[in-house]
């Protein structure tokens, strides 16, 4: 079992910046992606960001150039730089792990509880 366990949600004010961090805990060997999730009150679930175990990364559109996922190996920790945020980026952000076993054809997910972020206007 893999436990994933968000940090850093707050309330701040539009233009400002928050740091989310996902600690990884538990049987990790073989985790491939780790990336973050959120979801706002009548909005689906949608990915912000994703890191591969290479280093890999890839962003929603909407959050291109403002935000920055990194990931730190050694703390088994991923994190989320949130820059000039907006109201529109309010939501439950989610942590989430995948373990992919290519031979097999068969992945494993994980998730986190959540940390909300609320960006006032």
């Amino acid at each position: 079992q893999v436990q994933l366990v968000e940090s850093g949600g707050g309330f701040v004010q539009a233009g400002g910046s928050l740091r989310l961090s996902c600690a990884a805990s538990g049987s990790i060997s073989g985790i491939n992606i780790m990336g973050w999730y959120r979801q706002a009150p009548g909005k689906e679930r949608e990915l912000v960001a994703g890191i591969t175990s290479s280093g890999r990364t890839n962003y929603a559109e909407s959050v291109k150039g403002r935000f920055t996922i990194s990931r730190d190996n050694a703390k088994n920790t991923v994190y989320l730089q949130m820059n000039s945020l907006k109201p529109e980026d309010t939501a439950v952000y989610l942590c989430n792990a995948v373990r992919v076993m290519i031979l097999f054809n068969h992945s494993q997910d994980y998730w986190g509880k959540g940390t909300l972020v609320t960006v006032s206007s």
